[in-house]
């Protein structure tokens, strides 16, 4: 009875390690192939321009991007990579708000102003200033 026990139990800890490892490097390479392809799309039909255009033009957005653009270089930023994203957001958020929240955003039943606040109401001013530096630095390369 004690071996069948130890072996549940060490059978149940490979399980929970595999998932977690499938979560973890999951979450890093999905991440990375959603913003290459989308990034690549953008520059390709010369859409990048008219995103840069339209987020200097309006006043929110354009000072998030000069909050991100001072913060740039900050060493402690909560996370740094899209990875690292991906994941608070999927805690923090969920992947069906996420999900709801692009799909209510498509289809203009959502305007930037209230996925911000969505967001904001959901993460930290921490991880928001995280965020904020890794979509500049997403949109002019950096």
């Amino acid at each position: 009875m004690k071996k069948l026990l130890i072996g549940l139990f060490t059978l149940i800890l490979l399980i929970g390690g595999g998932l977690y490892a499938v979560y973890y490097f999951g979450t890093e390479v999905a991440a990375d192939q959603v913003v290459e392809s989308v990034t690549a799309d953008m520059k390709t039909n010369g859409q990048m321009d008219q995103v840069k255009t339209y987020i200097e033009q309006d006043p929110v957005l354009s000072s998030y991007l000069e909050e991100a653009e001072a913060a740039k270089d900050d060493e402690n930023l909560v996370f740094t990579t899209r990875a690292e994203a991906t994941r608070v957001m999927i805690q923090k958020v969920g992947i069906g708000e996420l999900r709801q929240i692009q799909a209510d955003a498509e289809a203009g039943n959502l305007s930037e102003q209230e996925v911000i606040q969505k967001l904001e109401s959901s993460l930290s001013e921490e991880e928001l200033k995280a965020l904020k530096v890794l979509a500049y630095k997403e949109i002019y390369g950096e």
